[in-house]
């Protein structure tokens, strides 16, 4: 599908005007099935560190920012009522010590009745007076924050725009695509890093000024792990110095847009082939499970569907010994792959409902023996979701099959020669379609190219 890569791609605004249409029929349900007539949303906060007068990094509501692209502007409020022009309190102090908000402008505009608010205190009276028929959504650990309304995040209301953020509207998808493309612009800049020789820390913010984010912009904290710091799933502390030997890279990174994030994972070798056939081989076999997505698929069986094609390449690659079911069956390619194959995607990197059956909030466990996987559900046409196998020397986990049947199905040697390369991860961002799915990773990257 053809997109336009800026922020300010014309077609969010023609798509703007559907989005919400969805985003108010959800609201309409979820305040039915709570027996309340208001929903007020709150944006969030920031937090004051402990002991100290600075403050942490602010995040918005992910409730709030599905109603409009408004992911840095705290202490405001939607209220929406159905049938009724949703109310925005764009919260703008009076203050000289930080910037505030500007004016509001964008596509989105023309769809609020929109007003200024300078101070806190000042909320009360652009809320219902009938507090008592109100529900607010959001954070609240301050309940002067709440105005008196006292049912917040209810259940009942909840769970249903959980389940129904799971699937994604022609506006979200677009604003996706965007955060791909950003995030794969910042992967080639990664990667140039790594190839010029570069430190951990450097090749992040090489990675940081691609995608035009600080820090408190990303999505996640960046996973950039050069050599054995690769098999640390969730790598993150940047070392400051140049390692003796250059193996290998892996680079797990997104970007946001909008609000709505990408999630991406490459791994390089720094010119060993043998590795480099392994990658190959991972992105082989990665590629065959995003062709198994579409509508209809259960996640779980995918996921032990991946384990099975796991101790293929285990085997190929002269790392374990056997037949696939009983490679899974022992443990071996849990040992080398612990993670889940993947989880929703959206606002949140692990977006909400990935367990969800219905929207009264019944659950679906994972499958015994892979407690990390965040995603079980059944596919759905366009929830959009990653997929993420990996390969790892993590030594914690093969010493626990010493002393089993598992031991003698491993090529210890292989290990040991593997080790120096930490693993390798491959993730992409998949939409699900009938019959189909849509890459949205890969198309970023041919569109980069």
């Amino acid at each position: 599908m053809k997109s336009d890569y800026t922020d300010n791609n014309p077609s969010l605004g023609a798509l703007y005007s559907g989005h919400l249409q969805a985003i108010t029929a959800r609201h309409d349900h979820a305040l039915e099935k709570a027996g309340a007539s208001h929903a007020v949303i709150y944006s969030g906060n920031p937090k004051v560190a402990f002991l100290d007068d600075s403050y942490y990094p602010y995040r918005a509501n992910p409730h709030f920012v599905s109603w409009a692209p408004l992911t840095n502007l705290p202490f405001s409020y939607i209220v929406y009522t159905p049938g009724e022009k949703p109310v925005l309190l764009y919260f703008q102090p009076h203050d000289y010590w930080h910037v505030v908000p500007g004016a509001p402008e964008g596509y989105w505009t023309g769809h609020f009745d929109i007003r200024i608010v300078n101070a806190i205190e000042d909320v009360a009276r652009h809320l219902p007076e009938q507090r008592e028929k109100c529900i607010v959504i959001g954070e609240i650990e301050d309940e002067t924050l709440a105005f008196g309304i006292e049912r917040i995040n209810p259940n009942t209301a909840i769970n249903v725009l959980h389940y129904a953020r799971s699937t994604k509207t022609d506006y979200e998808l677009e604003i996706m695509r965007l955060a791909s493309y950003r995030g794969v612009m910042g992967h080639r800049a990664a990667e140039a890093a790594f190839r010029a020789g570069l430190t951990e820390l450097e090749i992040h913010r090489a990675y940081c000024e691609a995608v035009s984010h600080t820090d408190p912009e990303l999505p996640y904290g960046n996973i950039v792990a050069l050599n054995a710091h690769g098999a640390v799933l969730h790598y993150t502390d940047l070392d400051r110095t140049k390692p003796d030997t250059r193996h290998s890279f892996l680079i797990d990174a997104g970007a946001q847009v909008h609000g709505y994030a990408s999630d991406i994972t490459r791994t390089y070798s720094f010119g060993d082939t043998r590795f480099q056939d392994l990658i190959d081989r991972m992105d082989v076999m990665q590629r065959d499970i995003v062709n198994k997505v579409e509508v209809g698929v259960d996640y779980r069986d995918l996921h032990i569907n991946t384990h099975k094609m796991l101790a293929e390449v285990l085997m190929d690659a002269e790392l374990a010994t056997g037949d696939p079911d009983t490679l899974l069956e022992t443990g071996v390619t849990s040992a080398f792959f612990p993670h889940g194959l993947g989880h929703l995607l959206g606002i949140q990197v692990h977006d909400v409902a990935g367990f969800m059956e219905n929207e009264s909030g019944t659950t679906i466990d994972p499958p015994s023996g892979h407690p990390f996987l965040r995603l079980t559900r059944v596919l759905e046409e366009n929830m959009v979701l990653t997929i993420e196998p990996g390969l790892y020397v993590i030594d914690m986990l093969l010493e626990k099959l010493s002393g089993t049947p598992a031991e003698k199905l491993v090529n210890w040697d292989t290990v040991d020669w593997l080790r120096p390369f930490g693993g390798i991860r491959i993730e992409d961002d998949v939409r699900v379609l009938v019959n189909s799915r849509e890459n949205l990773t890969r198309d970023a990257f041919a569109a980069a190219s």
